[in-house]
């Protein structure tokens, strides 16, 4: 069985070494480039790249524009490492697709761990691949959520969090519940992730977007439509 393959994308040489280090230790296949257009190139010349771990602030092509150029054509997880905290950033950073949005300096034991655990929610689940409410459809195994048919087009968070909300239809769901479940447990965000989210998947699920319902000062909670 080959070794699961991974893309490190940063400018800075030490740093690529210092993560393919740690990633090569748990056995898996780095793969490095060290600006924007080379990571384009060596993604589309690699198919079976599982993640990302992408640098924001690169020569050439940044983080952002290689982010905006692989969601055209591919879900692939992707995480983000940058020197920068400012809050507008992450922000953009989910809008744009990303999965994991991780500060430098980091652990890279902590990176190696979600990592590891992306990956593992990115396979999805071999049982009850399919779950249905109130016309969305969607099939774990194949990653595809339809509504009343018509197939729609998430991100992987987006698609986690959609998932998530169906399992516990009916379930008022705190934010910080969402926050662990869907972002790990050991993801330091807020509120401010989970709305931007919800906001674009409601947008995308149309009318059936109102199933999910806010609870005020709690979170949310998903409910079919009458």
């Amino acid at each position: 069985m080959s070794a699961v393959k991974i893309l490190v994308v940063d400018d800075e040489a030490r740093m690529r070494k210092l993560v393919k280090d740690f990633l090569t230790k748990s056995d898996y296949e780095v793969l490095e480039a060290s600006d924007g257009e080379e990571a384009l190139n060596v993604f589309y010349e690699n198919k079976d790249i599982s993640l990302i771990l992408l640098d924001v602030m690169m020569p050439k092509m940044d983080g952002w524009d290689v982010c905006r150029e692989i969601r055209k054509d591919s879900k692939v997880p992707i995480v983000m490492l940058t020197a920068r905290s400012d809050e507008m950033d992450e922000l953009l950073g989910f809008k744009l697709g990303v999965d994991e949005y991780i500060s430098k300096p980091f652990s890279p034991k902590i990176l190696v761990a979600r990592v590891e655990a992306l990956l593992r929610r990115s396979k999805g689940s071999a049982g009850d691949s399919k779950l249905e409410a109130g016309g969305i459809v969607i099939d774990k195994t194949a990653h595809i959520v339809t509504v009343d048919g018509e197939e729609v087009d998430l991100s992987f968070k987006e698609f986690e969090l959609l998932t998530y909300f169906l399992e516990n239809r009916g379930v008022a769901l705190p934010r910080e519940k969402i926050l662990n479940h869907v972002w790990n447990y050991d993801y330091f965000g807020d509120a401010r992730t989970i709305d931007t989210h919800v906001k674009k998947l409601r947008s995308k699920l149309g009318k059936k977007g109102d199933m999910i319902k806010t609870i005020w000062g709690l979170g949310y909670k998903f409910e079919t439509i009458n």
